[in-house]
């Protein structure tokens, strides 16, 4: 779990996001729909998809498709783009088992039609290093359980609740394929429905930040190192659109820890552990020109 003051925090940047996104909605829309690419990129990466940044922004934005390129791959990114904009059109859709498959089936169109949109059973065990996902002769109720459990648990922080499920679904793993790009989708329609905006978890750090979060909660049952994940993630998305939102410019962090004297190693840290409102722009850290530190 988080402590008071982190999330006394989100609460405060969720209070001043909600009031500068009155009468912004197609600033913010825009902002959400541009940083598609670059979250399709890290989901796909961290299922090892060998195309990179710009391979992906080229097949979303200009329809570009090298003859290079792994044709698979290129649809995982279209499919992954088409559901994230989905999502992102229908904020409030309630977390169901009919929306997962739904979402599913549009993720492994033309690349696994027979396990599209539903899933695992008969005898689809499926392993992932040492872990094995659960009897497909019991996922189908493990998933309503989940999904029931998620929807009527009021007791919980929000973000509890949420690396909760991911936890559990993960660990679940219910589909033959695409269970972490659906898995990270619902974190998304889980944050988008409370009017909060997408993280986008990053493929670079995964073997320190994410995936030993996975090896260690099926012996343990202790989600909580997801919850400060996704709270970093959170604050940053947070810090992104507000700074769009208040500030005359933004430029590349180094350059504004050269600025205020600071060394740029100092100011990544600070970047990382998000005690300064810089975010991720492809990759590189950035920040508001004018901020300063109290």
């Amino acid at each position: 779990m988080i402590n008071q003051t982190t999330k006394d925090k989100i609460e405060r940047l969720w209070k001043t996001y909600s009031e500068l996104s009155a009468g912004k909605e197609q600033i913010l829309h825009d902002i959400a729909f541009a940083e598609i690419p670059e979250m399709v990129y890290n989901s796909n990466a961290i299922e090892n998809s060998k195309l990179s940044l710009e391979d992906t922004e080229r097949i979303l934005n200009e329809g570009i498709i090298s003859k290079e390129l792994n044709m698979r791959e290129v649809y995982e990114a279209k499919n992954l783009a088409k559901i994230t904009e989905r999502l992102l059109q229908s904020p409030y859709e309630q977390l169901t088992i009919s929306l997962i498959l739904e979402l599913h089936k549009a993720l492994l169109t033309n690349i696994n039609d027979n396990w599209a949109g539903r899933f695992r059973c008969g005898k689809e065990w499926v392993r992932i290093g040492n872990h094995l996902g659960a009897n497909p002769m019991f996922v189908n109720n493990l998933m309503t359980e989940l999904v029931d459990k998620y929807n009527s648990e009021k007791t919980l922080y929000f973000l509890d609740k949420i690396a909760w499920f991911h936890a559990e679904f993960e660990t679940i793993h219910p589909f033959c394929d695409g269970n972490g790009r659906i898995g990270r989708t619902l974190i998304n329609q889980q944050l988008i429905s409370l009017n909060l905006p997408p993280i986008i978890v990053q493929n670079k750090g995964k073997h320190n930040d994410y995936y030993p979060l996975f090896n260690a909660y099926p012996v343990t049952m202790k989600f909580n190192g997801f919850t400060s994940l996704f709270a970093l993630l959170l604050i940053e998305s947070l810090h992104k659109r507000i700074t769009y939102l208040t500030a005359s410019r933004i430029i590349p962090l180094a350059l504004w820890a050269e600025q205020n004297g600071m060394k740029g190693n100092i100011a990544a840290n600070k970047a990382k552990r998000q005690t300064i409102p810089a975010f991720r722009l492809r990759e590189k850290w950035v920040i508001d020109e004018s901020y300063r530190e109290n």
